[in-house]
């Protein structure tokens, strides 16, 4: 498991040691509890620059290193690339790594559609699980260029889906312990196996736009927990 933080669009400074969001730390310690018995080892990605930096993807480019070198520590083992903001955006477009079976986008800075610039890809997430969540009154990023991404990713890939976190804003506090318990979900369906809740399952099968305006729900987990 891969956690990628937020950033800037454009910075060529290095990012904050202690700098690191909230909602990021709150997945690290989710997932580790989660699959430790599983034996998944969960690491942060320290990206080299703040930002995205145009066409250079800074921190899409560190995510397929830092894939590498899971490959290199741990051999021929699945990777999960889970990504807030900026991450998520970079999570999205290194999924294409061959090690990487899954991806998790939660409230992913994506750049605006522009006619005279290319569109954000889409074709390396095939193959791949795909689950992308966004609050509807996310005031730092689009919730509607999510839909649009996710709607194009379901066009080559299935196995996509997209929560509507409603009334909640970029940091996901309002729903934060649905949110981790949605990820928590996915990722162990992805990774390992493990039935995944009705909610996710009826998500990835039902056609769009339903499976990606899908809403999470007020006390999701609950009736997962043990």
């Amino acid at each position: 498991m891969l956690l990628l933080p937020g950033g800037e669009e454009v910075s060529a400074r290095r990012p904050s040691p202690v700098r690191v969001m909230t909602l990021i730390r709150s997945l690290g310690r989710a997932l580790g509890r989660a699959g430790r018995a599983e034996g998944l080892a969960v690491h942060p990605v320290h990206y080299r620059y703040r930002g995205w930096n145009g066409s250079e993807a800074h921190p899409a480019a560190d995510a397929e290193w830092a894939a590498d070198e899971i490959v290199r520590r741990y051999g021929d083992v699945p990777v999960c690339l889970v990504g807030v903001d900026m991450g998520g955006r970079a999570a999205l477009r290194a999924g294409g790594h061959e090690a990487v079976n899954s991806v998790v986008a939660l409230a992913p800075w994506l750049p605006e559609e522009d006619v005279a610039a290319p569109a954000e890809p889409v074709k390396q997430l095939v193959g791949r699980r795909v689950l992308i969540a966004h609050g509807t009154n996310d005031e730092r990023t689009d919730p509607e260029l999510s839909f649009r991404f996710a709607a194009r990713a379901k066009k080559v890939n299935r196995e996509v889906c997209r929560f509507e976190v409603h009334s909640d804003r970029h940091g996901l506090h309002g729903h934060r312990e649905e949110v981790l318990c949605l990820t928590v979900d996915f990722v162990m369906g992805a990774l390992f196996g493990h039935s995944v809740s009705r909610p996710v399952e009826d998500a990835l099968a039902a056609p769009p736009p339903i499976g990606l305006r899908m809403p999470l729900a007020a006390g999701f987990g609950r009736s997962l927990k043990r």
